[in-house]
């Protein structure tokens, strides 16, 4: 059944799209999602901690399998215990508790989901007559689920796999989702401001300015600032939301050390990098960093 709706023709989306491929021929969505699959993550927690106002950039699920998750906003809030998971979809923003309630730990597999995996995914979910997730919802983490998630976390050995494979291991997922009655909608355009924030996501440490930004994008100075004022940010609003997310990434999913964490994120000062992490999420580096480390695994996008 996987192999059957990977290949379902893709005249099959809303938007009008290029003739049926032949079966063998990888289509372009999905050499696009094959190059961009990445490994899901474990994340651990000692203690409990907030996150302020998180922007969610790619859709997320997200099983607990100890403590308690919950996501907070002005209509709402809603919490995932063991043996529930949460889809999150993207561009949403949430204030964030991850909270060990009692348990040793908080524990949580997270898989995000980038937009040409869920675009490639779009004909399965609509045959399943599935509903998409415009917030969050919240479902039973079964053992079938669990298990499709576990096979997404990186290798013990440490090495990277084969990103082909990691591929199905994701769509699998979604799959199994869109049995589930649910499935993620594709994104509309990428922004300028979400351009901005995937560049410097790749090297947060590197001297970010809007003559280094123009010349990447192929534009003048001008129109970058323009395209940015439009949507009420700047090029150093989005670089700093950028750097601070990746640091809480480093923090969240890898055991490189808090000063390491800075240095790579662009801050010189470990006691200034402490300082606007803290102003920024409500939290500091060393709270977040108070988890097991030895059972750390890296996340590549961000929870």
């Amino acid at each position: 059944m996987f192999y059957a709706c990977v290949a379902l023709p893709l005249l099959q989306l809303p938007s009008p799209q290029p003739p049926t491929r032949p079966l063998m021929e990888t289509s372009a969505f999905q050499e696009s999602a094959i190059a961009t699959a990445r490994a899901g993550a474990r994340i651990l927690a000692t203690q409990s901690y907030r996150l302020a106002t998180l922007t969610i950039r790619q859709h997320l699920l997200v099983g607990v399998q100890a403590g308690r998750k919950e996501l907070h906003s002005a209509h709402g809030h809603v919490a995932a215990k063991p043996g529930q998971a949460l889809l999150v979809a993207q561009n949403t923003q949430w204030d964030v508790i991850n909270d060990p309630a009692g348990d040793l730990r908080y524990e949580a597999i997270v898989l995000s989901f980038d937009d040409a995996l869920v675009r490639e995914n779009l004909p399965c979910a609509l045959e399943a007559g599935a509903q998409a997730v415009h917030a969050n919802q919240l479902i039973t983490l079964d053992e079938e689920l669990l298990g499709a998630m576990q096979r997404t976390l990186p290798a013990q050995s440490g090495q990277p796999g084969s990103a082909r494979i990691q591929h199905h291991r994701l769509q699998e997922v979604l799959i199994l989702l869109a049995e589930r009655g649910l499935y993620f909608a594709p994104a509309s355009e990428m922004d300028w401001s979400e351009r901005i924030r995937q560049l410097v996501w790749q090297q947060p440490e590197a001297e970010w300015n809007v003559p280094m930004l123009a010349e990447r994008f192929h534009l003048s100075e001008s129109s970058l600032r323009r395209r940015l004022d439009g949507k009420g940010t700047s090029v150093a609003a989005v670089v700093r939301e950028a750097r601070l997310e990746r640091a809480l990434a480093l923090l969240q999913t890898t055991a490189t050390p808090v000063g390491e964490v800075a240095r790579q994120c662009g801050w010189d000062s470990h006691s200034r990098f402490s300082a606007v992490f803290q102003e920024r999420w409500g939290v500091s580096p060393s709270v977040v960093r108070a988890r097991l480390k030895e059972s750390a695994q890296e996340l590549t996008e961000t929870e």
